[in-house]
């Protein structure tokens, strides 16, 4: 059941693709992959039916999601420089986290830290807040939190603290 949750964010993220952004059908299909998102691991928990292969599944469509909503939402808005190269050094620090834990462990590290849930609570809601927000205000602090999250999850990652 938790991994058919999780495959509904997987299809809602991709027909994201086909409908235009910041319509009603776009806030209907982001928030659904929000739900699904939120709801996957409970449900897998209060099952018994978590596994290694449903945390991957759920960082793959977690995956998909963010990259589509990326493809999807950027063009859509103006960022301010900064903001990008900001992005960029986050990326940068997931990346060395992602090459750093596999060479450690020899397979997909992917830690579900509670600083990592916050960054992704503040990336799905920013898009709901642009109208209200300015994006170089709200841009800090979703971004710091991530700088946070990133590093932090290196550190575990790096001193073989593994976070379920």
């Amino acid at each position: 059941m938790a991994n058919a949750i999780t495959s509904c964010r997987i299809v809602c993220s991709t027909l994201l693709i086909f409908v235009p952004t910041f319509s009603p059908a776009f806030y209907t299909l982001y928030i659904m992959a929000g739900i699904t998102d939120m709801i996957d691991g409970t449900v897998a928990r209060k099952t018994g039916t978590d596994s290694q292969f449903g945390a991957k599944l759920d960082s793959v469509a977690d995956f998909v999601f963010v990259a589509v909503c990326l493809v999807k939402i950027l063009p859509a808005i103006t960022i301010p420089q900064w903001i990008w190269i900001w992005i960029g050094i986050i990326a940068v620090i997931k990346l060395i986290n992602v090459v750093s834990g596999f060479a450690m462990q020899k397979t997909l590290v992917v830690e579900h830290t509670l600083m990592n849930k916050v960054t992704g609570v503040l990336l799905f809601v920013l898009p709901l807040t642009l109208s209200l927000i300015d994006i170089k205000y709200s841009g800090i602090v979703v971004a710091a939190v991530a700088t946070f999250a990133a590093v932090q999850e290196g550190h575990y990652i790096r001193t073989g603290r593994i976070v379920e």
